[in-house]
């Protein structure tokens, strides 16, 4: 049998021929065996991520009949061992930004299986279907690896579905979108920082209509605001009566006590989904912005964005009413110092995001709680 590796220019893709000669007198059956072999240890450097965030998938993944993609950890095989018949098919090895991958041959039936040896490594494969080479005559085969990065595009077109092994989590459905057009941008811009200001912007005005409705609210609040002081200072020692003064005020005045609540949920899934988008995509790996800012996908190293980014959210929380008990109001108030300490240890490029998502915030909420003063005064 001759083994030959085929290597291409820019290209982690190595095709790999078996050419089988069968010199018996008889008849024989082969087919095609590749497999994977690692330990269940986390890659090396896997510890300087974020601690304080989600970690990424360590540990295989294939394509089967019933999922586009089924993850396939360390712990699935010591219940016992996988096996998994797909026509086509690929199984592959998963860590942070890199993937290798056995890619089958499209169109044949293939068994794809994972299984712990005994000395504690684990394997991850697949044969091909068993082919009769007659006596002196050739055979021919062919299996596709991938090792390298998680490069989508290069990734989709080499095998259906190999692509999601850039794992967006279970909002994925947003962070696609969000990946494709911040891809988008950074063709446009040439800068990935650049891309995701003009992102926030975007989300901004789709979410404008939303937001400007409970920026009103937050005015109306600030309106009644002296009323309701004077109602706690009233009933501070009846707290029933003190709840319905305060319903029969909101109903009175047209206010919603919860509508200002909205501006900080709308973000939240974005937030997250932009936070994987940045986590798994390779492209933002060592992406710079500028100055200090080297790696968008890494936390600042001197912690200049998370502390703007705390300072911006103390500001924006000034311009809204202070509602409920004082224990409540105190909380409110370390909220800000809570998400500067948390911030420090997230990607640069997602606390960009965060920072500009809330100085466009404050410029919006201060327009609109001017326009609704100067309409209830009037």
């Amino acid at each position: 049998m001759v083994k030959t590796f085929a290597f291409k220019g820019n290209d982690y893709v190595v095709d790999v021929h078996y050419d089988v000669t069968n010199r018996l007198n008889r008849s024989i059956q082969v087919g095609v065996f590749s497999q994977i072999k690692r330990d269940d240890r986390d890659p090396v450097g896997a510890s300087g991520g974020f601690s304080m965030g989600p970690q990424p998938y360590v540990g295989a993944a294939l394509t089967t009949v019933e999922a586009r993609y089924q993850k396939l950890e360390f712990d699935d095989l010591e219940e016992g061992d996988f096996k998994e018949s797909v026509e086509g098919g690929w199984i592959a090895f998963l860590q942070h930004y890199f993937v290798s991958a056995w890619v089958a041959t499209p169109g044949e039936q293939n068994r794809f299986y994972g299984n712990r040896r005994s000395d504690g490594l684990y394997r991850f494969g697949y044969t091909g279907p068993v082919k009769e080479i007659a006596a002196g005559q050739k055979g021919e085969y062919v299996s596709r690896f991938y090792a390298g990065p998680k490069d989508q595009k290069s990734l989709e077109a080499l095998a259906p579905n190999l692509h999601l092994t850039v794992d967006y989590g279970f909002l994925w459905w947003l962070a696609v979108p969000l990946y494709t057009f911040l891809d988008y941008l950074d063709g446009l811009l040439g800068n990935w920082g650049l891309a995701i200001i003009v992102l926030t912007l975007c989300v901004k005005l789709v979410l404008y209509p939303l937001s400007a409705a409970s920026y009103k609210s937050m005015a109306n609040m600030r309106r009644v605001g002296p009323q309701m002081k004077r109602l706690q200072e009233r009933y501070s020692d009846d707290r029933q009566k003190l709840s319905q003064e305060m319903m029969a005020l909101y109903k009175k005045e047209k206010v919603n006590p919860l509508g200002g609540c909205l501006p900080m949920l709308l973000p939240m899934p974005i937030f997250i989904a932009l936070y994987w988008v940045l986590f798994e995509s390779v492209e933002l790996r060592h992406a710079p912005f500028f100055l200090w800012i080297n790696d968008l996908a890494a936390m600042d190293p001197f912690f200049i964005l998370p502390l703007l980014m705390g300072a911006s959210m103390y500001f924006q929380q000034t311009l809204s009413p202070a509602m409920g008990d004082p224990m409540q109001v105190r909380m409110m108030k370390m909220m800000p110092i809570m998400f500067t300490v948390l911030f420090l240890f997230f990607p640069s490029g997602l606390v960009l995001y965060w920072l500009v998502n809330n100085l466009l915030g404050i410029a919006q909420q201060y327009y609109v709680i001017k326009k609704t003063e100067a309409a209830t005064s009037s």
